[in-house]
């Protein structure tokens, strides 16, 4: 084949190859979503609960089929954004009945597309910018009361949106590695912590008491009924009471090992002395929605001397901002 004809064919494949690039790139090249919720900087995805997980490939109808989407925790009522910049199209109905969360709506754009259910669009058609606000968050507690309240966020190919929605975290220094607690409740193995929700929010350093007080603990998700197991080993003391009023969750155990001393709260545990393994099965988490209708159910740790016990619990998650 002479030169110049050869360059002619390499100049038209590339050509046709940068359209085809560009009328469907691929999902990677723009790398993470925008925080979708206010309160979740992180887009922290539901762990279990009593209705099922918000992981994707979750089992659901009893395990007859998969879930296709995930489920980015949000308070009911919160602020929603938008995690890429597209074209809105709506309403989405998922479940088709009417209910208080039937709403939804599509944004594709940016190399993406993305169904977000269970939210109230501010409009259903035109252009939405990456981060600016879609809509709010939807009364998930009336329908099903008790749940970890989420945004449904499902790609329009059904496939996985999990690594879209999880921001780069710098890798933590080696000590810091080793230094990691054990998951602590089943269902929620990276030790998620809480969000916002109408009661407050789980992070270190939150405002308590209308903002006279700082929370000096760390809420770890965790569903009522959920097997609690010690995060170190070490040696076992309480009860701990954290109300002093003999509601259904006022219970917990203090552990002290060679390293750490941490209360959780909370949690029956099965014993309040002796000596207890990493990993090894504490308790069970108390009925919390008994007490706060509507929360997010979740353990109290706080460590000892009030210090921040975040670092010790991450597990792969990213990290609050």
């Amino acid at each position: 084949m002479p030169a110049l004809s050869l360059v002619t064919l390499v100049s038209l494949v590339s050509t046709v190859f940068t359209k085809q690039l560009d009328a469907h790139p691929p999902q990677q090249q723009h790398g993470h979503w925008a925080q979708i919720c206010s309160g979740n900087p992180t887009n922290r995805i539901r762990g279990c609960d009593r209705y099922g997980c918000g992981n994707f490939g979750a089992d659901r109808h009893s395990g007859k089929e998969k879930h296709v989407g995930v489920d980015v925790i949000c308070s009911d009522g919160a602020t929603v954004y938008a995690p890429f910049s597209g074209q809105l199209s709506g309403p989405i109905r998922f479940f088709h009945n009417g209910n208080a969360i039937d709403d939804g709506v599509q944004i594709r754009g940016s190399g993406y597309c993305v169904k977000l259910v269970c939210i109230h669009p501010i409009r259903y058609h035109g252009q939405i910018r990456r981060g600016q606000r879609l809509g709010k968050m939807l009364p998930m507690q009336k329908v099903y009361p008790g749940i970890i309240s989420h945004i449904h966020v499902e790609n329009c190919d059904r496939s996985d949106p999990t690594h879209l929605l999880t921001p780069d975290v710098p890798p933590l220094p080696q000590r810091a590695q080793d230094g990691r607690w054990a998951a602590v409740c089943a269902g929620n193995p990276t030790n998620e912590i809480r969000g916002c929700d109408k009661y407050g929010c789980g992070y270190y350093g939150a405002p308590r008491r209308d903002g006279k007080g700082k929370h000096r603990a760390v809420d770890v998700i965790c569903a009522d009924g959920a097997t609690v197991y010690a995060p170190f080993s070490g040696q076992l003391s309480g009860p701990v009471k954290f109300f002093h009023n003999g509601n259904a969750i006022d219970d917990g155990v203090q552990i002290r090992g060679p390293e750490f001393c941490v209360k959780l709260l909370c949690i029956h545990p099965i014993r309040y002395s002796g000596q207890i393994s990493k990993g090894q099965v504490l308790g069970r988490m108390l009925p919390m929605q008994r007490v706060f209708p509507g929360i997010t159910s979740h353990i109290h740790i706080e460590n000892c001397d009030h210090s921040d016990p975040t670092s010790n619990l991450e597990r792969g998650k990213g990290q609050r901002e």
